[in-house]
């Protein structure tokens, strides 16, 4: 039976689909083969030797210590496009919130509580102090067309915008999916000097952190409105403040509240709500549930952040093993793991190796039981972190 511990509330809908007489869910159980995380820190957790792999129920993975436990043999999965939908409507709202200052204009109607009879005459009055533009004919600059991404630039053309989209590393299932009236930028530059609007929908990584600054905010467009629902990091704040004090951003639209920012009458601070609805939570939940238990009964890897995908059709041999090796992505290894296998007359039916960047990874299938010893003899081979068999 496998051990699952959940470091968060997930969703039931998810937690359904391991199958109980096989699944042992608690938040507090004794070595955990798995866990299910959200938002909890795990970056100074002591991680119990028997756990092999991290699902988190979500796209972000700064809680945890990815790298780490990857020198550990530990997958780590996320649940990209899960989200996607809820992100993508509140991204929607903050443009609608940017071109309309409807939250002013809220709390100014509210101020005239008490005003009975007069209220629809003030009203009426007041409000040409609260106008705003409408977003259809101007230009909205995606940055990171992924799932998120694709679906605010495709929503964004139904709107009546002019879109420009600029990714890199844009695959070509992404692709595909973007409404064909989305524009491609060659270069970034080419992106900030055109967008009305800029949304961002990158990873924080140490090459994304601080993105928005000085440098890139100088080739932005006069008067641009920034959407950033993706990380705070992305954002020097600082240099945000000083731009929207000159003018040159005339707003922005953050999930990420700062306290230099909410002084600040024009950026608008929401409380990381991006997936906060109970559909994004159920789909993380479902599609993490998914994850593990392909990784946990067949070795297959999808959707890791710190392991190479590697799939296979092929079902585990009759009375036989799947050996899940993974290791430094070292030369000479692979042949030591067929060299052991030969000398304790294993057949192997069928081997995919894959790797991702210093990590590799392997499934082996043989014909017949591996011993202990044969597993231990794998283990103690320079390089490898983890060995684990799956038996049919």
């Amino acid at each position: 039976m496998f051990k699952i511990q959940t470091l968060d509330r997930i969703s039931a809908v998810g937690l359904d689909n391991f199958p109980r007489d096989e699944y042992e869910i608690a938040s507090e159980i004794v070595k955990p083969d798995a866990i299910l995380v959200r938002s909890h820190d795990m970056l100074s957790m002591e991680i119990d030797l028997n756990i092999k792999a991290v699902a988190r129920a979500g796209a972000g993975v700064n809680n945890i210590p990815v790298k780490d436990l990857a020198q550990k043999g530990v997958v780590v999965f996320n649940t990209p496009g899960a989200n996607a939908n809820a992100v993508k409507e509140l991204v929607i709202l903050g443009l609608l919130m940017a071109s309309r200052p409807v939250i002013a204009a809220n709390q100014w109607v509210n101020s005239l509580a008490g005003k009975g009879a007069e209220i629809a005459t003030l009203a009426e009055k007041g409000k040409k102090n609260f106008i705003g533009q409408e977003v259809k004919g101007k230009t909205l600059g995606v940055i990171g067309l992924g799932a998120i991404g694709a679906q605010v630039a495709n929503t964004a053309v139904e709107l009546g915008m002019n879109v420009i989209g600029y990714d890199p590393f844009l695959s070509v299932d992404a692709a595909w999916s973007l409404n064909h009236q989305v524009k491609h930028a060659e270069t970034l530059d080419t992106l900030l000097a055109k967008a009305d609007y800029l949304t961002f929908h990158v990873p924080e990584t140490p090459d994304t952190k601080g993105f928005v600054n000085a440098n890139t905010i100088k080739n932005m467009k006069n008067g641009v409105k920034l959407i950033n629902i993706a990380r705070g990091g992305l954002v020097n704040n600082e240099d945000v403040l000083a731009a929207i004090r000159a003018g040159k951003i005339s707003c922005m639209v953050t999930d990420f509240a700062a306290e230099e920012l909410i002084a600040c009458d024009k950026a608008i601070c929401l409380p990381h709500l991006g997936a906060s609805t109970p559909e994004a939570e159920d789909n993380c939940a479902v599609m993490a549930v998914k994850e593990l238990r392909d990784f946990l009964e067949r070795g297959i890897i999808k959707n890791s952040v710190n392991f190479p995908k590697t799939t296979t059709d092929n079902p585990i041999p009759c009375g036989g093993t799947r050996l899940c090796i993974s290791h430094k992505n070292e030369p000479g290894l692979v042949a030591q793991f067929t060299t052991i296998l030969g000398e304790a007359n294993l057949n192997i039916e069928g081997m995919v190796n894959q790797n991702r960047c210093e990590v590799a990874y392997n499934i082996i299938d043989v014909a017949g039981k591996v011993t202990e010893q044969t597993l231990e003899n794998l283990a103690a081979i320079k390089d490898v972190t983890k060995v684990r068999p799956i038996y049919n």
